[in-house]
């Protein structure tokens, strides 16, 4: 079968293509069907009892799982430029679409984002978000310490207008990051509202967490009640242990929203790790507070749980956690942990030209929390990942999500997982012709093993590919068979209402 799929596939684009034998699961979280499914050119053209046509490649699929490609919400794999068209650690996982300008990042406009991926297209395809970070930046410059004034927020209303007419998909904001974390919730709303008028949704990793976890899901829940844009709620997490066990309660909440007619949704990540910058878990950015550092280290998350991912000031550093390093130095972890953050903005203030220069790996979630989000009706899967790193979830979000809560725990069907990285995804992002089997649809298409397929990456191994995809078509194009990539680079940049 295998050797008949590899031929079969090399001319799927030449002619119409009928693939017979798969379980198909159309993206809708219905249970499979034993159905053959059509592709001419770079749509689906029939779902059914099918008979081949005269001419036409038939790919045999038997044992194979036939699902719309899945569509990673928040991704960062954009970070490398698409340095590697191929994008192999996404099609390993069956990823043919992702997710950009997440928490609020962006350094250009979405027309010249969008015009730089047409001139060098990778295999998979790209939409994105207007970054508030992006638009503060643009207006504030270094300046952005501060609440923005009213003429600096329409500055930034009207290049976010201008990013929806190129197609954005809505906005983006990181209010724990700078600059966002200066924001106020007016201005944030202001923001929103441009974003709804352009027919946008909004995506926001959220004020905090932790700490005042609450106070963060009332603003979004806000600004989805005054606006009435849908909001989603990147990468939901109780990162703080003082609350785990509480999933519940917060989906309760939610829950309680939406009955009151506030569209909000959530992506999540299945890891009990989060990676960021040493910074974030001081939300008043004092790094002379030592109170403050040992407080994030005992509740936040622990010296040992967090690991350094990335240290340009001592690159030895890059896999040691706090508590190794306080070791090295012969101190308590609080005061390393200070000096690590004071010491890499002075590293930042000597290379002004750096665009990277730290990052953390932080174990503060609890599994069980993880499952009841990730079962929750309205939160899609999702990576927060990217190229490179010691986050496992760049190369095995996907494969984890299969692995663990479908054939090891049980918490959802195949049919429900699928439903999350594909239909549900596309349903919270707008985007209109990806996520589904149905005529009429793109041929975005992955086959693969339901028993087989799984992430390999660890903290110890970051960069595995998953395992267990047999091939992924994108736009009726094969970028992926036979265990590789095809050199096939057809991704588009999806447009918000015309992808």
């Amino acid at each position: 079968m295998m050797l008949l799929l590899g031929v079969c596939l090399h001319s799927l684009a030449a002619a119409s293509t009928l693939i017979t034998g798969a379980s198909v699961h159309d993206g809708t979280g219905a249970p499979a069907q034993q159905v053959a499914v059509r592709i001419d050119k770079d749509r689906i053209v029939a779902v059914g009892a099918l008979q081949p046509l005269a001419g036409e490649q038939v790919i045999d699929a038997k044992g194979l799982v036939l699902a719309p490609g899945f569509i990673d919400s928040h991704s960062h794999h954009d970070r490398t430029d698409y340095a590697e068209r191929a994008m192999e650690p996404l099609l390993t996982q069956g990823v043919t679409t992702i997710v950009v300008g997440q928490d609020g990042d962006g350094d250009a406009p979405l027309a010249d984002v969008a015009a730089k991926f047409a001139a060098r297209p990778a295999a998979i395809n790209i939409a994105s978000y207007t970054g508030h970070g992006f638009l503060r930046d643009r207006v504030m410059g270094a300046n952005y310490k501060r609440v923005a004034t009213p003429a600096e927020v329409r500055a930034m209303q009207a290049l976010l207008a201008a990013d929806m007419k190129a197609g954005s998909l809505g906005l983006s904001t990181g209010l724990e990051y700078d600059p966002g974390i200066y924001s106020t919730r007016e201005e944030v709303l202001a923001l929103a509202g441009t974003a709804k008028a352009g027919g946008g949704t909004y995506m926001s990793h959220i004020r905090s967490e932790d700490v005042a976890f609450d106070d963060a899901i009332d603003e979004i829940l806000e600004i989805g009640a005054k606006t009435g844009i849908p909001v989603q709620i990147s990468h939901l997490k109780l990162g703080i242990v003082d609350r785990w066990g509480q999933a519940k309660q917060v989906l309760a909440k939610l829950d309680a929203a939406r009955a009151r007619g506030i569209k909000v949704t959530a992506d999540v990540y299945p890891y009990e790790y989060w990676q960021s910058t040493l910074s974030v878990l001081f939300p008043k950015r004092d790094f002379t507070d030592l109170a403050a550092s040992r407080f994030a280290l005992t509740h936040l998350t622990t010296p040992a749980g967090m690991l350094i991912g990335f240290y340009a000031p001592e690159l030895s550093y890059v896999g040691k956690t706090i508590a190794d390093i306080a070791a090295l130095r012969e101190e308590e972890p609080a005061v390393t942990y200070l000096w690590l953050i004071n010491n890499a903005q002075a590293w930042k203030a000597a290379h002004p030209e750096a665009t990277r220069v730290e990052s953390v790996i932080g174990t503060a979630m609890a599994p069980a929390d993880i499952a009841d989000f990730l079962a929750w009706k309205h939160s899609n899967l999702c990576s927060d990942g990217g190229i490179g790193g010691l986050h496992p979830r760049g190369y095995g979000a996907f494969g984890r999500m299969v692995r663990v809560y479908v054939r090891e725990t049980g918490r959802l069907s195949l049919a429900e997982a699928i439903h999350k990285m594909t239909g549900l995804s596309a349903e919270h992002l707008g985007l209109k012709t990806r996520g589904l089997i149905r005529p009429g649809m793109k041929a975005d298409l992955v086959l693969f093993d339901p028993d087989r397929f799984a992430d390999k990456a660890t903290v110890q191994s970051p960069n595995a590919l998953a395992v267990g995809m047999n091939s992924v078509i994108i736009g009726g194009a094969v970028v992926y068979r036979d265990g590789k990539p095809t050199g096939a680079y057809p991704g588009q940049f999806l447009k918000r209402g015309q992808d």
